[in-house]
């Protein structure tokens, strides 16, 4: 009879439940594009005003309208793509009706 060692490692994972230099490399990528967005938008809408607007910073950024135009259409695909989730999931789970 032989036996099976699983390998785990220091955090107790299994090691086939590890994410892989893919996935790291992905998640990375992603929280680099966040910070980069997350500081963009904070120098347009809280720095930006208190600039001359002669000033050649102005160039790098969209005119201001779009500062509350393109946050409010996001939010509006978001809740949009939560609502056809939630309903494809319900869609998935429901059960047929019995008849009797």
């Amino acid at each position: 009879m032989t036996k099976t060692f699983r390998k785990y490692s220091k955090t107790g994972l299994k090691t086939a439940d590890m994410a892989t230099g893919v996935d790291q490399a992905v998640g990375m990528g992603l929280v680099v594009f966040s910070l980069v967005l997350f500081t963009y938008y904070s120098i347009w809408v809280i720095v930006l005003p208190f600039v001359a607007s002669d000033h050649v910073l102005h160039n790098y950024f969209l005119p201001r309208e779009y500062s509350i135009i393109l946050p409010g259409v996001a939010a509006i695909v978001l809740l949009i793509c939560i609502g056809a989730f939630t309903a494809v999931v319900l869609w998935k789970n429901r059960k047929p009706k019995k008849t009797d």
